[in-house]
């Protein structure tokens, strides 16, 4: 069976895009839109923490062929950083209409990691990525079934210049070569709880302290995340079928062989 990896990459999702910027809560509020993101991202500062809660969402699949999505929070992997992504999150998947769920953490440039926890559509997942000195921390809960999993491991790169609540859509990767894969239909999820720290403020993802970007997916089947709540903590993505918007596009990293399935770091374009 071929692997599938979630590629994360933006490549210039600022720079080269025509990007639209309203004012709130005394940032520059970004709309931009990615080949496989969907979410919201927060630059400007160092981060070394990123929590966020959702709902996992039931998939619809069809009888036949193949869609993923992924759902999840992390740190770096945005645009200019230094090429690293601490991330941990759930993904959906329908094969031949039969749909599964999954759980998941990686630290590129290595591999992704399945955790061995069981969950649900319905579940509510928690999640947080925290960084101290060269040791990552990332923790993830089903806090419906009580499930658990915490990692403190050292990345061989750390990438702090963002923080990000992610719905993606998924490529398949062989080496360098990836072939963007369907996204699943998971209608829409909630992200709620959301908020991170930078030098030692915490804040929710609109605090002035630093730059808020949202990302629209674009695509045959796209996905766009609605208005933040008032208290700059939760939103959601909603799945639409398609939409003209404008597409990144990605340059992936080389990788020696296919590996489990995975997210990728951005890569700005020239």
């Amino acid at each position: 069976m071929r692997s599938v990896r979630a590629l994360a990459t933006l490549g210039a999702l600022v720079a080269g895009l025509s990007a639209t910027g309203t004012a709130q809560a005394g940032i520059v509020h970004d709309v931009a839109s990615s080949r496989n993101w969907a979410g919201y991202a927060v630059s400007g500062s160092s981060f070394t923490d990123v929590k966020g809660t959702w709902t996992q969402p039931a998939v619809t699949c069809a009888a036949s062929g193949s869609t993923y999505a992924a759902f999840w929070v992390g740190l770096g992997g945005f645009a200019g950083g230094p090429g690293g992504l601490e991330q941990i999150g759930t993904q959906d998947e329908c094969r031949q209409g039969k749909a599964s769920d999954s759980v998941w953490y990686e630290l590129l440039p290595d591999a992704a990691i399945v955790i061995p926890m069981a969950i649900a559509p319905g579940d509510t997942i928690s999640a947080e990525v925290s960084i101290d000195g060269s040791a990552a921390t990332l923790t993830i809960t089903d806090v419906t079934s009580g499930g658990t999993f915490t990692k403190t491991t050292t990345p061989s790169v750390i990438d702090t210049s963002s923080a990000e609540w992610i719905a993606e859509a998924p490529s398949q990767c062989f080496g360098s070569n990836c072939l963007q894969l369907m996204l699943a239909n998971f209608g829409s999820v909630q992200f709620s709880g959301s908020s991170t720290t930078a030098n030692g403020h915490v804040g929710t993802i609109t605090d002035a302290s630093w730059s808020v970007t949202e990302i629209d997916l674009g695509g045959n089947v796209s996905a766009v995340p609605a208005a933040l709540t008032p208290d700059g903590t939760a939103f959601t993505v909603i799945v639409a079928q398609s939409q003209t918007l404008p597409v990144v596009q990605t340059k992936p990293k080389t990788k020696a062989k296919p590996k489990r399935p995975r997210r990728r770091a951005a890569t700005p374009a020239a």
